[in-house]
């Protein structure tokens, strides 16, 4: 919508603008209403109401916390909003009525980046009723794009072209085909075709290639051939007159015209994703470091088990106030924690479905599953440190440095590597250099760029005469990943083949008999790679996608295949950090997290099951030459559907697939559907983890409201992947039959547009699965009965222990202080915000941390009250008290009493550190005369001061004991 705004907007304010679209983009037209922009200045008064109103009425969302275009979030004298067109967004803060200072921020820290003398807002949404663009710009010149089912525009400035020949004045470009003379990658054996067809052809021939490292390659390719061909700037290649010439551009795909040959990288190599930027993460890692905590949802308390959260209860005593969490455990137990002690309480979280038991103050239930699961990881690391010694001491190839053609094969990448993908690169080579042999674990969601990395491996691999085993659970992804690994390598003398059922019992054999003479580089297959009748000449690396989906009997064979070879396993599921640091002692692992290239977001719908809306749904993806996937989970009545789905579109080519069906007949349709033979699939819920089909782009979900949230985030990641904008419809009953959870649910998957909570929500979910396929079904027991948090935490200390590293545990001080001390809703009113903000208070360990993150307040939330500023001294004051092992500081009536550390916290104190801190104290006593020794530590007198002068003169204190201790 923000490109469309800008667009639509430059074009009515320039009438002599001429405009290129295609007629039914001109009949959809745009609102005249709708595209009123609106001018904020610094200085400038405006009524903050009337921001708001225009926000909200031009299709704003309203947010806490803003991450994606389109959204805004008012708190009082500050106003966040990110522009529909802005590449950041923008901060604004208010004097009264005047606007004070406008600054953009960054999404990622939500911290202010510079100032900026204005903002210009262009509405996120369109208004009603929409005008067609010829109708309602009556001074612009039209070009149309027309099919040959449409009919032309009003008599007009109209000049129309086409692909295809229809009657009126226009472009037929229908004759300048390039099929047919043997050119194109599907008319021909391989590479050295190219030239052969080019010098029979006669033409002319001008190459425009998107890269110079592809125009070389090109060159190279043709001069084996025979051909000469010179590479060009564009200036020089409309002086020369020779035959053939390569030069860099950007052409979507080649034509001929008049004895000439214009080809594109699509001719040349195969087809090309259009070239998209790459884009920034827009997930904040803010929103990270607690999940948005709701009244009713379960909590785990490290100490006392899972309870649930019931919500803030403000406490006043004497003439102070403090916030506390109220828990609620079995029995109906209740348990208040200081909001300082936050640190020591996490969300539950397990798969999604799955009900936590309550604990009961007091049991030792908690603490015997705590020791259960603790012995578990303990065994499980054992296991795989053991696993991951013996291949240490293991020898293994030796891979070369880089050359030219290495850097040539990473420039053939159509694509900006992300830093993500670019690390995982790195990290690869490092280990295929060395002598142990790799065994690297590369997780990333699927479109994140695995298979690139994989196939850089694959390329080191086959540059030094190894040759590269590709496995994969299904025959599907063993022909997709042929199709993309032969794209990739076509302008390499690379020689791969595939083994799955696709191919007849002639080619299979013929396969084995390649690979066991060393005469193929790479072969790709199923399990049919196991067969021990295969044997390879000089295996040196095998890559395996989602290993966790192999059987035993697989797996046994898998270690013998793996022995002394470099092993690269990429897996789809999303590896919680927590558990890559766990594990990456023990196992090598890289982890992809960033999407590699722009994509629209899916546009989500959810809507009651209504003819009407199929028939939308289907006509939009149809009449755009697309494909598209209906989802109804139940196979008794799948037919049903599919009668009723073919009474609306007769001529569409659909098919039905679900799991009761025999494995090779499912294949059979998925594989025509992948080759664009088919219009509709209509499925169950099989497809959730399918093929990767840039052509699919809209999905209908029938009964959405009985999936679960993460099913349905993945049946969504279906459509999306390529260029254009996709649609997901969750199809729902109509009446009031919906659970409470359903309703949750589908508005929680709306949202995900804009990589808000539903997100969160399923790629925690996803995480958890991904955790249990990586660990086993043991291990996501234990997952499940203390919370997959507490888990992590206790896998890495596990870890870190078999390491020999030395553990201890963290003081926590308590803190009881006559202050009124927390964040009051009219500082930040969304709840969830402010025990966010009290967790990374609690965790901070630094003045240095304190005091930054007092200053993001600052900027994000404006000046803080009296209550927030006792709040951050209450937190200073406890960072001190931990780094000089102090247990507990409590205000008695004017007299702050320090409780030094005992036996019983297990936390190792530093020899003679104590007596070193009471000689200090000693020394200074004539200088504070309020000093005083007692059995159990030491109490400063500062009556006769006002609470909040009581705590700033103790922190003084404090802090000249702790540099003075720091000093050897």
């Amino acid at each position: 919508m923000g490109q469309r705004a800008e667009v639509m907007t430059r074009i009515t304010e320039n009438p002599a603008t001429s405009i290129i679209t295609s007629m039914s983009a001109q009949r959809t037209g745009f609102s005249l209403t709708g595209m009123d922009a609106m001018l904020l200045t610094k200085g400038q008064e405006t009524e903050r109401s009337r921001l708001d109103d225009w926000l909200s009425g031009h299709g704003y969302k309203g947010v806490s916390v803003v991450m994606e275009r389109g959204e805004y979030s008012n708190r009082g004298w500050i106003c966040d909003i990110f522009p529909v067109t802005a590449a950041d967004p923008v901060r604004i803060e208010f004097f009264g009525d005047e606007i004070e200072l406008i600054r953009t921020f960054d999404i990622d820290t939500q911290r202010s980046i510079r100032e900026v003398p204005e903002l210009r807002l262009l509405p996120a949404s369109e208004g009603e009723p929409a005008t067609e663009l010829m109708a309602g710009l009556k001074d612009h010149r039209f070009f149309i794009h027309q099919d040959a089912t449409e009919e032309s525009g009003e008599d007009r400035d109209v000049i129309t072209f086409s692909h295809l020949p229809f009657i009126s004045e226009g472009t037929d470009a229908a004759e300048r085909s390039l099929k047919g003379w043997g050119l194109l990658p599907e008319e021909r054996k391989g590479m050295d075709d190219l030239p052969i067809a080019l010098s029979r052809s006669g033409q002319k021939v001008l190459a425009v290639m998107s890269s110079e490292a592809q125009a070389v390659r090109l060159k190279e390719i043709l001069f084996d051939g025979g051909i000469v061909a010179p590479l060009l700037t564009g200036d020089e290649v409309s002086g020369y007159d020779g035959r053939f010439c390569i030069t860099t551009g950007t052409l979507s795909s080649g034509f001929s015209i008049e004895g000439l040959f214009i080809l594109t990288d699509r001719e040349v190599f195969g087809e090309r994703p259009t070239h998209r930027p790459m884009k920034k993460s827009r997930v904040s890692r803010l929103l990270f470091n607690t999940d948005d905590l709701k009244p009713g949802d379960f909590i785990v308390h490290k100490d006392h088990g899972i309870g649930r959260f019931v919500g803030l209860k403000r406490q006043k005593t004497d003439e102070h106030e403090e916030d506390l969490i109220t828990l609620e455990y079995s029995q109906g137990d209740r348990l208040y924690i200081p909001l300082q002690s936050v640190d020591r309480l996490q969300k539950y979280s397990a798969a999604e479905g799955q009900i936590p038991v309550m604990d009961r103050l007091g049991s030792k239930r908690w603490q015997q599953a705590k020791q259960r699961a603790r012995k578990g990881i303990q065994e499980m690391a054992e296991k795989l440190l053991k696993l991951y010694a013996e291949r240490k001491v293991a020898r293994g190839f030796v891979f070369s440095d880089d050359t030219p053609m290495h850097h040539e094969f990473d420039d053939f990448f159509p694509y900006e590597e992300t830093p993500d993908q670019l690390k995982a690169s790195e990290e690869i080579t490092g280990h295929m250099r060395s002598e142990t042999p790799m065994d690297m674990l590369l997780c990333g969601d699927v479109g994140y760029g695995k298979t690139e990395v994989a196939m850089r491996a694959t390329f080191r691999a086959v540059y030094d005469g190894k040759q590269v085993a590709v496995l994969v659970p299904t025959t599907l992804l063993a022909e997709q990943h042929y199709r993309t690994f032969r794209t990739r390598f076509s302008g390499f003398p690379v020689r791969i083949d595939q083994l799955s059922r696709f191919r007849n019992r002639e080619e299979i054999k013929e396969a084995v008999r390649a690979a066991a003479k060393g005469e193929t580089d790479i072969l790709i297959g199923t399990h049919m790679l196991l067969n021990k009748d295969l044997q390879f000449h000089d295996l040196g690396l095998l890559v395996i996608d989602e290993e966790h989906k192999f059987g035993v009997t697989q797996k046994e064979r898998l270690k013998e295949l793996r022995k002394g070879v470099d092993v690269l396993t990429l897996t789809a599921t999303p590896i919680p950090r927590t558990l890559q640091i766990s594990l990456s002692g023990i196992r090598e692992m890289s982890t992809i997290e960033t999407p590699p290239e722009e994509r629209l977001a899916v546009r989500s719908i959810v809507a009651p099951f209504s003819e009407s809306v199929i028939r939308e749904a289907l006509e939009r993806e149809f009449a755009r030459g697309g494909q598209a996937y209906f989802v109804h989970n139940r196979i008794k009545d799948i037919d049903k559907i599919t009668e009723f789905i073919h009474k609306i579109f007769p001529s569409a080519r659909l098919a039905v697939a679900h799991g009761q069906m025999g494995e090779r007949e499912l294949e059979k349709i998925m594989f025509r559907f992948l080759n664009r033979e088919l219009d509709l699939l209509i499925s169950t819920a099989i497809i959730s983890s399918g093929l990767d089909i840039t052509t699919a782009n809209t999905i209908i979900i029938d009964r959405a409201d009985t999936f679960g949230l993460a099913d349905l985030y993945q049946l969504r990641g279906r459509v999306g992947r390529g260029n254009l904008q996709a649609y997901a419809y969750f199809l729902i009953p109509g009446g009031e039959i919906l659970t409470d959870d359903a309703k949750k649910r589908l508005l929680a998957i709306q949202e995900m547009s804009y990589l808000g909570a539903g997100f969160r929500l399923a790629l925690k979910d996803l995480e958890i699965r991904g955790a249990g396929n990586l660990l086993g079904a043991e291990q996501s027991g234990h997952i499940h009965r203390i919370g997959f948090d507490l888990y992590m935490e206790m896998l890495e200390r596990a870890v870190a222990e078999l390491k020999g590293e030395e553990i201890q545990e963290e003081l926590e001080p308590q803190i009881r202080l006559r202050l009124s001390a927390f964040i009051p809703e009219e500082y930040i009113r969304d709840i969830s915000l402010r025990l966010s903000l009290y967790k990374r208070l609690s965790s901070a360990r630094s003045h240095e941390a304190l005091s930054d993150l007092m200053e993001e307040m600052k900027d994000r939330f404006g000046p803080p009250p009296r209550e927030v500023e006792n709040l951050l001294h209450v937190i200073g004051l406890k960072i001190m008290a931990r780094s000089l092992y102090i247990s507990k500081v409590a205000d008695e009536g004017g007299r702050y009493r320090f409780s030094f550390i005992t036996g019983g916290e297990g936390v190792a104190v530093p020899e003679e550190f104590f007596d070193r801190l009471l000689q200090f104290l000693f020394t200074i006593q004539k200088e504070e005369k309020g000093i005083r020794f007692l059995p159990e530590g030491f109490e400063i007198d500062v009556r006769g001061n006002s609470t909040e002068e009581r705590a700033k003169k103790v922190e003084e204190l404090l802090r000249r004991i702790q540099q003075r201790l720091a000093t050897p």
